[in-house]
């Protein structure tokens, strides 16, 4: 008996600890979009070309507010943008237009087998979120 409330136990934590990070990772996804929406935001509002920045190294990004934000342990970025939107060989940057246009391009979030996906359109600036359970 005691051997099985143990073992409930422990698959309960499991469960809790896993869920845990999994609302970790959602919640920076969310933050990531936000964030892109605020650069956005500040390009249209002071009528010039703001830009985020993504460092894959460094797994972190900067926007409008050029704070330099830090992802959570176990979270790898990636950004797919222009090549000359590239500064470096770990950074990708996406630009905003005073008429709310961009650059476009996809900022990917990764933990283990699930992936988030941050769509930004060329045409419009929109800001997407979507969520995925990456093929293997």
């Amino acid at each position: 008996m005691i051997l099985l409330v143990g073992i409930a136990a422990a698959a309960v934590s499991v469960s809790v600890s896993q869920g845990l990070a999994s609302a970790r990772v959602r919640a920076a996804g969310s933050e990531l979009a936000g964030a892109l929406r605020a650069t956005r935001a500040q390009a249209i509002v002071r009528g010039e070309e703001q830009h985020f920045d993504v460092d894959t190294r460094a797994n972190s990004y900067d926007g409008a507010k050029r704070q330099n934000v830090r992802l959570p342990k176990g979270l790898r970025v990636s950004i797919t943008s222009a090549k000359e939107d590239q500064p470096n060989d770990h950074t990708g940057r996406i630009r905003f237009f005073p008429d709310g246009s961009s650059t476009g391009g996809r900022i990917t979030l990764k933990s283990g087998r699930r992936e988030w996906h941050v769509n930004v359109a060329w045409l419009t600036g929109e800001v997407r979120v979507v969520d995925t359970v990456a093929a293997r």
